[in-house]
C-alpha cells in the first residue's frame, strides 16, 4: 500500500475539450509515492484493468485526475451498446452510468433510435489515458456517437469495426444531410439533464440548434461548440453534490451562446490571418503520478 503524506499544493487549470477554467488549491502525490511518483501517469492508470474497491469519488481536474470506485457499464443494454470494448474505457463515477442509461432511454424514444452507441467514458480508475484524450480522467466525461443506435445486437468484433458517421459540411461550418431533429433532441435531452455542465459539438450543429429551437432556450448556453466533435458529442457531469476533492470547470458564459458559435463558424469560413507575434505552443509535459492529488495514489493502490 502507498503511504500519502502531504504533497505539493498546485492550482488545477481545466483543459481540453472546451474553454474556461477555474482554479482550486489541492495537495499534489508529489514525492509521497516514492519512486512511483516519477512513473508515467498515464502508463500507471491506463494498465488498470478494473476500478477500486473505494468509495465513488472523482479528485481533481476533468484533465488532471483520477476516479475512485468507478462502475462500468455494461457492455449491452436495453438501450445501448458500449464500443470500442477492447480499450476498457467504459467506466465511470456512478452518476455518470446513470445519467447514460437514462439519456439513451430518451434516444430510444426517437424515429430510427433504439437507443445510444457509447464511446469513450473513462478507464477503470479514472487517470490520464494511453491515447486519445486529455480529459475524461474523474469519470464525469462521456463519449456518445452521432450515428444512430438502430441494432443493438451488435457482436464485440462489430464495435471494434464499423464507425460513426460524420455530421458536418464546410469543416464543421454546417451541418450535413445526417443530421436531423433527433440529433438535436437527444442533444436538447442531455443538455436539460441538471447534472450536465456542458456538451462539446462542433460549431455548425450548434449553429443548427440555435437556428432551430422555437421554445426555451436555456439549455443552448450548455452546447459549446469545439473542434472535432462530429462524429460524436461529449458530455461533461458536473462535480456529485458532496464531492470535495473534485474541481468543477467555470460555468459557461451567461447567454445561449448562440453568437459565439456563429463567430466560431465565420472563423471557418473566413480564416483570419495568422498573428505573426503570436508565440509558439509549448509542448505539454506528460503528467506524472507526482502531478496528480495526492488521493490517485491510494486510488490506484487500492485493492
Amino acid at each position: 500500500m502507498i503511504r500519502i503524506v502531504t504533497g505539493l499544493a498546485l492550482a488545477l487549470s481545466l483543459a481540453a475539450c472546451g474553454g474556461g477554467k477555474t482554479e482550486k488549491t489541492i495537495e499534489t502525490v508529489g514525492s509521497s509515492a516514492g519512486v512511483l511518483s516519477s512513473k508515467s501517469a498515464k502508463q500507471l492508470f491506463g494498465n488498470e484493468a478494473g476500478g477500486s474497491g473505494q468509495s465513488p469519488a472523482p479528485y481533481g481536474s476533468y484533465a488532471k485526475g483520477c476516479l475512485a470506485g468507478g462502475v462500468q457499464l455494461a457492455e449491452s443494454g436495453p438501450t445501448w451498446q458500449a464500443m470500442r470494448l477492447s480499450r476498457n474505457r467504459n467506466w465511470g463515477h456512478p452518476e455518470l452510468v446513470d445519467f447514460a442509461k437514462n439519456l439513451s432511454r430518451k434516444a430510444a424514444q426517437q424515429p430510427g433510435w433504439n437507443g445510444l452507441y457509447f464511446g469513450d467514458f473513462s478507464q477503470p480508475r479514472g487517470g490520464p489515458m494511453l491515447s486519445g484524450h486529455a480529459s475524461h480522467q474523474v469519470g464525469l466525461d462521456a463519449d456518445i456517437w452521432l450515428r444512430p443506435a438502430d441494432n443493438l445486437n451488435l457482436s464485440v468484433s462489430a464495435r471494434e469495426n464499423i464507425s460513426s458517421i460524420s455530421m458536418r459540411r464546410a469543416a464543421g461550418a454546417y451541418t450535413n444531410s445526417n443530421w436531423t431533429r433527433a440529433h438535436h433532441e437527444i442533444v436538447k435531452a442531455a443538455a436539460k439533464d441538471p447534472r450536465v455542465a456542458r456538451i462539446f459539438i462542433f460549431p455548425g450543429a450548434k449553429v443548427q440548434m440555435c437556428n432551430d429551437e422555437t421554445g426555451d432556450r436555456a439549455w443552448l448556453n450548455k452546447i459549446r461548440p469545439w473542434y472535432g466533435h462530429h462524429y460524436h458529442f461529449h458530455v461533461r457531469l458536473r462535480c456529485p453534490r458532496g464531492a470535495s476533492g473534485c474541481v468543477d470547470q467555470t460555468p459557461p458564459p451567461a447567454g445561449d451562446g448562440c453568437a459565439d458559435a456563429k463567430n466560431w463558424v465565420n472563423n471557418i469560413l473566413n480564416p483570419p490571418p495568422p498573428d505573426p507575434n503570436a508565440p509558439k505552443p509549448k509542448p505539454k509535459r506528460e503528467l506524472t503520478l507526482a502531478d496528480l492529488p495526492r488521493q490517485c495514489a491510494a486510488v490506484l493502490s487500492a485493492p
